[in-house]
């Protein structure tokens, strides 16, 4: 169950003692129960012992960006483990897939728009934080296509480097892709919008309340087109909700860029899982730059 400092650092944080922890799903990377205090408040927390303390600090800084934009619900920080790597939300009582018609579509759809209307003066954000278990690095510029080069396709590609999975070819090709960014992102056109940045099927919920969450982000601001490929790439996402995002933020020409997004992840996927997304990436470089 819950390890025993976990414990003890989550009942200091908390002022409170657990009563009860039961295990939940908490992704791919991370340890995650339900836990009930002695005065029955449910909380859900999620720890890893192999991570940094900086790793829940910077979801933490994402999420509380995220609820500041009152744009989209996200679950409520409660605390963070200051030297025990633990995250501590507020639980959100799921809802179930009856709850994810029509309605929910056009609402989920509404609030990423409105989320993404939230401008920013550059791209980047306040600090570094993480895709997955990987180092995200966020330092702000003013040019789109110099930060998706260097600090998105540049920085995977260091990684893909360290753990041999960029042999020369796929290398040359992703050098040739940066080269050429500046051609098919026009910066003068891309406002730096926040993002979740990590929009996968598996990061947005229903509540019981029938309310859109966004959860397990990596946020930061940028072209607000990567969410809309991420969200494309592993599908789960309801015809409905691309229909009701227009309505309220219409997109122009992001079929031209919607492979050249979905590289980032694939990148990530690829540093994270192995030779299995190499197809895909070598595909992307071939479709932009031959």
């Amino acid at each position: 169950m819950i390890p025993a400092e976990v414990r003890e650092a989550l009942t200091a944080a908390l002022g409170a003692p657990l009563r009860d922890a039961q295990m939940v799903y908490g992704g791919d990377i991370n340890h995650a129960a339900r836990v009930t205090l002695r005065d029955g408040e449910q909380v859900f927390v999620k720890w890893n012992r192999r991570v940094g303390t900086d790793f829940f600090q910077a979801e933490a800084e994402g999420l509380r960006a995220l609820a500041a934009a009152r744009a989209i619900r996200v679950p409520a920080v409660l605390a963070v483990g200051a030297e025990t790597p633990f995250l501590a939300l507020e639980w959100i009582e799921p809802g179930g897939r009856s709850l994810m018609g029509d309605e929910f579509a056009e609402r989920l759809g509404h609030e990423l728009a409105a989320l993404h209307n939230c401008i920013a003066e550059a791209h980047g954000f306040p600090h570094d934080n993480y895709i997955g278990s990987l180092p995200q690095p966020n330092a702000r510029t003013t040019s789109w296509a110099e930060f998706y080069a260097e600090q998105r396709i540049g920085a995977q590609m260091t990684i893909a480097r360290q753990r041999g999975m960029l042999p020369p070819a796929r290398e040359a090709g992703l050098r040739r892709l940066q080269e050429w960014l500046p051609v098919f992102l026009d910066d003068a056109e891309i406002q730096p919008s926040l993002l979740h940045g990590d929009l996968w099927g598996g990061n947005y919920m229903v509540s019981a309340e029938g309310d859109p969450v966004l959860i397990d982000p990596a946020v930061y601001y940028g072209h607000r087109e990567v969410d809309l490929a991420m969200t494309e790439l592993f599908g789960g996402f309801p015809p409905g909700f691309y229909s009701a995002y227009n309505e309220v933020y219409p997109l122009d020409g992001y079929e031209r860029r919607r492979l050249l997004y979905q590289l980032y992840p694939l990148l990530v996927h690829m540093n994270l899982f192995g030779g299995g997304y190499a197809a895909r990436v070598d595909a992307i470089i071939r479709h932009y730059v031959g």
